[in-house]
C-alpha cells in the first residue's frame, strides 16, 4: 500500500462517474491514486483502471478513515468526491434521511480533511478538492436537503483554507452542473428528452464525468499553486443563466415536445 517514489492521491467514491474520471485524470498527472469507495468491486475495478490501490471502505467510518490514512507514508491529494442524494419535497424529507446526506456529503469530507492534513503537513503541503453542486445556486423544488448538504460543503472548504494555508495546504472545490453519469443518465434522459434540455445551456450541452476531472486535477497541479478557498463552478452556464435556460426550455418543450412542463431538478 505504502508508495513513496509517486505523490499519492486519494479519491473517495472512486468506483465510478466522477470519481473514476478523476481517478484516471490523477494518475495521467503522476499520481498513484487510493481509490476508495463503499462498492469493493468498484473500488477494484478503478484501482486496475490506474495501476492504484483499491480502499474498499464506509467514508463515514472515522475509526477506518484515521487507520488507513496512518498506513500512509505520505499523501498529496485529498478529493472528497463521495456524495449521495435523497431527493423529496422538503416536507417530505425525513430526518433518517436527511441525517444519511449530511453524514456522507459533509461530516465525511471533514473527516477525511481532519485524517490526512497532518500527513500533508509532514510532507510541506498538498491539495485538497470538494464536490459541492450547482444546486446550491439553481435552487429547484423537490430535492430535499442536497443543496443545504452541498451550500455546508463550500462553507467548509473556504473555513479550511483559511485555516490549512500556513501549513501549505490548499482547499478548493468544485461544483458540477448537469453531468451525466451511470448514476444520473436515466434521470437527465427522462427529464429533458435527452438532449432538448441541454440545448438551452450557453454552451449546448450537459457535462460528462471528464470535464469537472480535468477541473480537478488542474486544482491539484502546481498550475493552481495560488488558488485556495475558491469555488470552480463547471456546468456550462446554467447558474449563470438560470432564468435564461428556464425560458428557453420552456419555449422548446411548447415548440417541439408540448406536454406539461416541471422545472426539472438540478445535480
Amino acid at each position: 500500500m505504502k508508495d513513496t517514489t509517486r505523490p499519492v492521491a486519494i479519491v473517495t467514491g472512486a468506483g465510478q462517474g466522477i470519481g473514476l474520471s478523476t481517478s484516471l485524470a490523477l494518475a495521467d498527472a503522476g499520481h498513484h491514486v487510493m481509490c476508495v469507495d463503499l462498492n469493493a468491486q468498484g473500488a477494484k475495478a478503478a484501482a486496475a483502471l490506474v495501476d492504484g490501490t483499491a480502499v474498499p471502505m464506509d467514508v463515514t467510518d472515522e475509526r477506518a478513515v484515521v487507520e488507513f490514512v496512518g498506513s500512509l507514508d505520505r499523501c498529496d491529494v485529498l478529493v472528497s468526491n463521495a456524495g449521495i442524494w435523497r431527493f423529496a419535497p422538503l416536507l417530505e424529507t425525513t430526518v433518517d434521511d436527511a441525517e444519511a446526506v449530511l453524514k456522507v456529503n459533509l461530516l465525511a469530507p471533514l473527516i477525511w480533511l481532519k485524517a490526512v492534513v497532518p500527513l500533508m503537513s509532514e510532507g510541506g503541503g498538498g491539495s485538497i478538492v470538494h464536490l459541492a453542486s450547482s444546486a446550491v445556486r439553481a435552487v429547484a423544488t423537490g430535492v430535499g436537503i442536497y443543496p443545504a448538504s452541498k451550500a455546508a460543503v463550500i462553507t467548509l472548504t473556504e473555513q479550511a483554507a483559511l485555516e490549512l494555508g500556513p501549513r501549505g495546504i490548499r482547499v478548493n472545490a468544485v461544483a458540477p452542473g448537469r453531468i451525466v453519469t451511470g448514476g444520473t443518465a436515466a434521470r437527465v434522459a427522462k427529464q429533458d428528452e435527452g438532449t432538448l434540455g441541454a440545448r438551452a445551456l450557453p454552451l449546448g450541452r450537459w457535462g460528462d464525468p471528464d470535464d469537472i476531472a480535468r477541473t480537478i486535477a488542474f486544482l491539484c497541479s502546481p498550475a493552481a499553486s495560488y488558488m485556495t478557498g475558491q469555488v470552480l463552478w463547471v456546468d456550462g452556464g446554467l447558474t449563470i443563466g438560470t432564468n435564461e435556460y428556464l425560458r428557453v426550455v420552456r419555449g422548446l418543450k411548447a415548440s417541439e415536445q408540448n406536454p406539461p412542463y416541471e422545472e426539472p431538478p438540478l445535480d
